[in-house]
């Protein structure tokens, strides 16, 4: 298989689409390499040629990464653009492992809640719907869109809102969609997707935390059964 090209090999085992497929977790660090590179050379794929090179340095990406432009351009298959392209990468790799980790903000109340999608939603002429993800101590993982609709009504699709939430390895979810109306309370079809959802959190383990309304200047919070001022 290392004898063909990347483009050659059947669809499954392409570095490229098995991440799209399955996520960059699930990629070798020699499939993740040859993305980088983009090719091989005449009797080598990209994913052979990195293979070879992790090899030669026992698998270390440490070791990799201190390699000088002359050590992997020493290499068959390795121009100075990889190389280039490879010492790169490991040092942003470097960068990485020694930035400070990001600040979530918790999201202990209705309010933080509020808070965190005002920005977002305030001046949206249409009505949203985004789900926050959350981790065990009601950190904010990210938010994502579930669903965007027209000035009345939009429509969500709770087996989204469940897969961003098992994809993020969230712990709990807060959902929160506005109402251009201005007006924060609920609708009928707002009190179905709450309870939907909560029995679809029920099946799967994970905390809903709240549902929130966010209209013009203040918010209906489910978990506390009123509207609040914003």
């Amino acid at each position: 298989m290392d004898k063909l090209s990347i483009h050659q090999w059947a669809e499954a085992d392409r570095p490229r689409e098995r991440l799209l497929r399955h996520g960059a977790g699930m990629l070798s660090d020699a499939e993740l390499l040859a993305i980088l590179i983009g090719s091989g050379s005449t009797d080598e794929s990209a994913v052979g040629l990195m293979r070879r090179i992790l090899d030669s340095v026992d698998g270390s990406l440490k070791r990799l990464g201190r390699l000088s432009l002359s050590e992997l351009c020493a290499y068959k298959g390795i121009g100075t653009a990889k190389a280039v392209t490879l010492m790169a990468a490991c040092e942003l790799s470097k960068r990485r492992a020694e930035e400070a980790p990001l600040e979530r903000p918790t999201m202990a109340s209705a309010r933080d809640i509020y808070r965190y999608f005002l920005p977002k939603m305030q001046d949206l002429m249409y009505e949203e719907c985004h789900v926050l993800l959350l981790n065990h101590r009601l950190q904010a993982i990210e938010s994502r869109m579930v669903s965007s609709g027209g000035i009345a009504s939009a429509t969500v699709d709770i087996r989204r809102v469940l897969h961003y939430a098992l994809m993020a390895n969230a712990t709990a979810i807060a959902l929160c969609h506005n109402h251009p109306s201005g007006t924060s309370a609920p609708s009928s079809a707002d009190d179905h997707l709450t309870t939907s959802l909560q029995k679809a959190c029920e099946a799967v383990n994970l905390r809903f935390v709240d549902h929130i309304v966010l209209a013009d200047g203040n918010y209906y919070s489910y978990a506390l059964q009123r509207t609040e001022k914003g």
